[in-house]
């Protein structure tokens, strides 16, 4: 809630942040901290957007409704905005188990050694691959991981102020080798299927990898640039110095959003919910405020549009103020999804035909449904032909495990990120199909691990529908757009329009359709604050 419901706030403000996801917090946090006095307004009755807590069956259980793990915010935020100061805390991540149908099973710990034994059991050469493998991930990863802290220059044009900024980008890549630079153009361009097809022969074993190459995504393994999205999932870490590092916020990721707000307050912002934003107000081609949809305004000389740019773009700014091939490129971003996520409560630890001797903390990971390469792809091709996946696959995780706080003793919650469900079911709510595609998903983990479905206590269902409609995420998608190559860096979300800016002066931009986004990150309004108050000095 609210915690400043009760006051009434000022009409006129430094800057005024439409969204109070994370992203938004973070900007509203740093230009705080910087000393101007932002707005922060939230459509919904609490901030944090997808990284939310929630308890859809009452106190007692606690679930993070859509984004369930950490893992790319920068210690530059973290620390920047004091954030374990206000409750941030992330615990890393367990092994990573994955069983099969016929018995076997993968339980990948990190230990070379160990995985070594496990992988082999599948295949020696992807055993003697793998620690090569993630030598060259690791290789590219460091290519590319500091290009996710950069605001991203605008190529092409011909204005001194942006040849500056190319020519800072090209120094900075001055350290690249030839070798280098084509793996990095190759992971922009390939597929995870051919990608792992070269280094891997285990259908087991590439079908897990591929996972990270189409979460959250209106791809299937075979389709090109999936690849990127793994390379995306894979160059973070949680602190703890290990690249493809995850772990669980103590608290659920609502605790990761509660804690940039407080960050944000104790800098001075003001956070207002219940407050829907109707229109943004530009007056002579400049932004000068936010009128919601209750009828109050809000004025101030900077605006920053946290939220999906269609709803930024299409709905909140007048037509007649954006030119059309601007408009053309808001109406032409891809942002599909077919994402469903599962949240469920259980009476008990599942115990899995595979491995029943599982300890715990050795399903403090992911536990994966996905039986193979062609099981993901199967998947994706059901959906694309119009229908939700007979055999779905679910990247899922039982947090409650290493956050006991989460649920009564003795039970546990699980978090299912599951695929995939024809992309238009966005339009409408299809619930009676989403229960049968859970049913489904329950199954397909009780045919594993017997017992599961009835150890079942209570279960949300949160569809593409849902997703648009309560949470703002357009199509349902996850990263309010695909990261597909035509959309990233500076083409994110339109060309010349990727370092923060828009095309209404004093009107900026940090939602996940920025550079930066996807994931709870922070990274767009930490590059938006900045770009905010780089303007804010050129003007002086």
């Amino acid at each position: 809630m609210d915690r400043r419901a009760d006051i009434a706030p000022r009409s006129t403000y430094d800057a005024i942040i439409v969204g109070g996801g994370h992203n938004g917090l973070v900007a509203a946090a740093y230009l705080a901290r910087a000393g101007l006095r932002p707005l922060v307004l939230e459509s919904r009755a609490v901030t944090g957007g997808a990284a939310t807590t929630e308890t859809p069956w009452g106190p007692e259980f606690k679930v993070t409704a859509l984004s369930y793990v950490m893992s790319l915010m920068p210690p530059t935020i973290v620390n920047g905005l004091r954030l374990p100061e206000h409750g941030y805390r992330v615990v890393p991540m367990g092994p990573d188990f994955m069983p099969f149908p016929d018995g076997r099973s993968l339980l990948l710990t990190g230990d070379e050694a160990h995985d070594h034994t496990q992988l082999a059991a599948f295949s020696r050469r992807d055993a003697d691959a793998m620690p090569r493998y993630e030598a060259w991930l690791r290789g590219v990863g460091d290519v590319l991981a500091p290009l996710l802290m950069k605001t991203p220059p605008n190529i092409g044009s011909a204005r001194p102020r942006d040849l500056i900024e190319q020519l800072r980008l090209a120094w900075a890549m001055r350290g690249l080798s030839t070798r280098g630079t084509a793996d990095a153009v190759r992971l922009f361009t390939m597929s995870i299927s051919d990608l792992l097809d070269e280094w891997f022969e285990s259908p087991q074993v590439k079908g897990t990898m591929a996972i990270n190459g189409v979460i959250g995504t209106w791809a299937g393994p075979a389709e090109p640039g999936t690849a990127y999205v793994m390379m995306h999932h894979t160059i973070g870490d949680v602190g703890d110095g290990k690249m493809g590092g995850w772990g669980y916020p103590i608290g659920g990721m609502g605790a990761v959003s509660a804690a940039i707000r407080g960050s944000a307050e104790a800098f001075g912002a003001h956070v207002l919910t219940d407050a829907k934003v109707e229109r943004i107000l530009v007056r002579g081609g400049r932004a000068s405020g936010v009128a919601l949809a209750d009828g109050r305004e809000f004025t101030a000389p900077v605006v920053v549009a946290a939220t999906h740019p269609r709803i930024t773009f299409l709905e909140q700014v007048e037509r007649a103020e954006l030119p059309d091939d601007f408009v053309t490129d808001i109406e032409r971003w891809r942002s599909r999804s077919g994402v469903v996520k599962i949240n469920i409560a259980l009476s008990a630890l599942p115990r899995f035909t595979a491995r029943p001797d599982l300890a715990p903390e050795q399903l403090s990971g992911s536990v994966e449904l996905c039986h193979d390469l062609e099981y993901v792809e199967r998947a994706f091709q059901d959906a694309r032909e119009g229908r939700p996946a007979a055999a779905p696959f679910s990247d899922s995780v039982i947090p409650s495990v290493l956050d006991p706080s989460l649920c009564p003793e003795g039970t546990h919650v699980m978090s299912m990120f599951t695929q995939w469900v024809p992309h238009t079911w966005s339009a409408e709510p299809h619930q009676a199909e989403l229960d049968a595609y859970a049913d489904r998903v329950i199954g397909l983990y009780d045919d594993l691990a017997p017992g599961f479905k009835a150890s079942v206590l209570h279960r949300q269902v949160i569809g593409p529908h849902q997703m648009e409609r309560e949470y703002g995420l357009i199509g349902g998608n996850i990263f309010h757009g695909e990261l597909s190559t035509d959309q990233l860096f500076h083409l994110r979300p339109a060309s010349g329009y990727a370092d923060y800016t828009t095309p209404v002066r004093g009107l900026y931009q940090c939602s996940s359709a920025t550079h930066g986004g996807g994931g709870v990150t922070g990274i767009a309004g930490y590059l938006c604050s900045k770009r905010i108050l780089r303007d804010r000095r050129w003007r002086r």
